[in-house]
């Protein structure tokens, strides 16, 4: 079975990539979801940032208050690090868990993995697919989508590699840029690409 990551910058799309792939029978498993499951109440995670952040970045009811812990993370790359720390080894466990929960004759399955490049995890896997879009249409797709302002929309640009370092490392690239129809070509060009070197595997 080929592990294929699927990751992209902030806004690039890359969530509806993954449910085109999810519609055409693809196993995707999502490292968001992951890592939401990770900090729910009761986690050893999430006593841990309580720990490291403040009982601030609680709400009342106990659980996590994720706005309010991105305000402070995407303001200070050290606290970013740190809740990095927390939480991707848990993620990463549970990459590894859905991998071996599949059937062995599974051609190809995807961790769908945003920051992929910045956790140094691209080792892990067979085959990189990077959905991009330029960084201006980023910009606007997070003003619009998050209702921020410009400059917070950059400050979360920022947090991540470039989108252009990222396609310089993949193996497929999926331009977002354009149609809804034009990237479902490009979605079904990739996993016909991905299924023939399973194939070949």
């Amino acid at each position: 079975m080929l592990r294929v990551a699927l990751t992209g910058g902030i806004a690039t799309g890359k969530s509806y990539v993954a449910r085109r792939m999810r519609a055409a029978g693809v196993p995707v498993v999502d490292a968001d979801v992951l890592a939401r499951e990770a900090v729910a109440p009761g986690t050893p995670q999430l006593k841990a940032i309580a720990e490291r952040f403040g009982t601030g970045v609680l709400g009342h009811d106990g659980a996590l208050d994720r706005a309010r812990l991105a305000g402070i993370v995407f303001a200070d790359p050290g606290a970013r690090q740190a809740l990095e720390a927390i939480v991707h080894p848990a993620v990463r466990a549970a990459i590894d868990q859905f991998y071996e929960s599949l059937p062995e004759d599974t051609p190809f399955a995807v961790a769908d993995i945003p920051l992929l490049f910045e956790t140094n995890r691209a080792d892990a896997f067979d085959m990189i697919v990077v959905a991009a879009c330029p960084p201006e249409m980023q910009v606007d797709r997070v003003v619009a989508r998050d209702g921020v302002g410009r400059e917070e929309a950059l400050q979360r640009l920022a947090a991540q590699l470039p989108i252009a370092e990222k396609v310089g490392r993949a193996d497929y690239v999926i331009d977002t840029s354009g149609s809804f129809a034009a990237t479902d070509a490009a979605v079904d060009g990739v996993l016909a690409a991905l299924r023939a070197c399973a194939s070949r595997a």
